[in-house]
């Protein structure tokens, strides 16, 4: 939907909305909200609702806690697991200071002005994810259990696989809130479902990603289950990872050609996001527990690229006309989406001013010893390498504000030490993302 404010105050006025949710993500990507009444709504767009940022984790501080969240009328969507009668709408929200300015730690705002940016040269990008995510069963009191919801494995059908009523429930909420999926099936692990989306512009591409997060979560609640996308809740199953495939478009036109190795523009976007993804991991996999899902069940360990290989980070899938893209296989559902998306634009475009060329196609298995002799860098193997790595980077410090990713750092670094006092370290990242995530 792309509507303008008196388009929406005329839906709200004859469409009986009763309640308007005001969404905004935290800058780790969880999502936020309150709820306004439709009398409302005209001065939230005019001078925004305040919050207490304050109590928002790495927002700011009780002496300067007042934020004004203002709606994007683009946004508008009708939350269909909600009543028809007296029905609630959404918005997804600009974060303001006082004065009017854009609130650094709003990380749509980033992406808004990446993709600002990218289209003053004459680019855009699209973005198309595939996430995926647990169900577990829940108790006679409605909390999460650990037990998965089926055994089922890739591609099972009932009796096997029993997520199918809920994807299909979740695919068809996404459809009436305008977002599009394009397939959805039984992954690997036991009770694990994938939902992949149509492409989308990469602003949008990342609203429809904090959207589908909450309409998992709605849908499995309402059928007595928990959605987790926890990136590694099993030490021995598959983790849930988000792949995130991306085209840069120059005038309108695809850049990429499916199934070829990138050449020109191509390559050097795909070149800038493989240089740049070491330094980027601590945003894309942003918990302690992302990092025991690299280097298995088809997660990335090496920084590497390939054709059709998923064994490889980055994959040049074998699609033709616009589908052509690359996709990048390390990143997880913890991830902010904005941030996540924002950087990943930010390296590809740096690498096609810079023109950079790919280093030589790795076209073995990964995960064989020739593979792994193969001496190709790596990943960080641990949340806390990884936020080293952020820290001395210049090209993170260049796009984040400083107090923005101070806090950020500040915040992970807290979680990296409380889990090394852990007697039981996976035990504990049960017990801290499990239900957060």
């Amino acid at each position: 939907m792309d509507h303008t404010m008196s388009e929406v105050l005329q839906f709200v006025r004859e469409n009986d909305v009763k309640f308007i949710r005001l969404a905004f993500c935290d800058i780790f990507g969880m999502q936020k909200n309150v709820s306004i009444m439709p009398h409302e709504l005209e001065r939230a767009f005019e001078s925004g609702i305040s919050f207490d940022a304050s109590a928002i984790r790495g927002f700011m501080n009780v002496e300067e806690s007042d934020l004004f969240l203002v709606p994007d009328p683009a946004t508008l969507s009708i939350l269909p697991w909600r009543p028809s009668q007296g029905s609630v709408v959404r918005f997804f929200c600009s974060v303001r200071r006082p004065d009017g300015r854009p609130f650094e730690g709003d990380m749509r705002f980033l992406l808004r002005e990446s993709v600002r940016r990218a289209a003053g040269q004459g680019y855009s990008c699209k973005a198309g994810p595939e996430c995926e995510f647990y169900l577990f069963q829940a108790d006679e009191e409605g909390r999460p259990s650990f037990l998965p919801h089926d055994r089922g494995g890739y591609f099972d059908i009932a009796p096997l696989d029993r997520g199918e009523n809920v994807r299909r429930d979740i695919c068809l909420s996404l459809m009436e809130m305008g977002i599009l999926p394009e397939s959805s099936h039984h992954e690997q692990g036991p009770g694990q479902n994938e939902i992949d989306f149509r492409y989308a512009d990469i602003l949008t591409a990342a609203d429809n990603l904090v959207a589908f997060r909450a309409v998992v979560k709605a849908i499995a609640a309402r059928s007595g289950l928990y959605a987790s996308f926890m990136p590694k809740p099993f030490e021995e199953e598959s983790g849930s990872g988000l792949h995130v495939n991306l085209s840069l478009h120059e005038n309108g036109v695809n850049l990429f050609r499916g199934g070829e190795a990138p050449s020109g523009k191509a390559e050097g976007f795909t070149a800038g996001i493989l240089r740049r993804v070491p330094e980027m991991t601590a945003f894309l996999n942003p918990l302690t527990n992302s990092y025991r899902r690299f280097g298995a069940f088809e997660a990335p360990r090496f920084v590497s690229w390939s054709r059709q290989n998923r064994s490889q980070l980055v994959r040049i899938p074998a699609a033709c006309g616009p589908y052509g893209r690359m996709e990048l296989r390390s990143p997880d559902p913890a991830c902010n989406p904005y941030l996540c998306f924002m950087l990943l634009l930010e390296a590809g475009l740096e690498g096609v001013k810079e023109e950079l060329r790919l280093p030589g196609e790795a076209s073995f298995d990964l995960y064989s010893e020739t593979g792994r002799a193969a001496g190709l860098p790596e990943l960080p193997k641990s949340l806390e390498e990884a936020l080293e790595r952020a820290g001395e980077s210049a090209f993170i410090r260049r796009l984040l504000p400083e107090r923005t990713l101070e806090s950020y750092l500040a915040e992970k670094r807290q979680e990296c030490r409380a889990a090394e006092k852990a007697a039981d370290r996976l035990h504990f990242e049960r017990e801290f993302y499990f239900e957060r995530i």
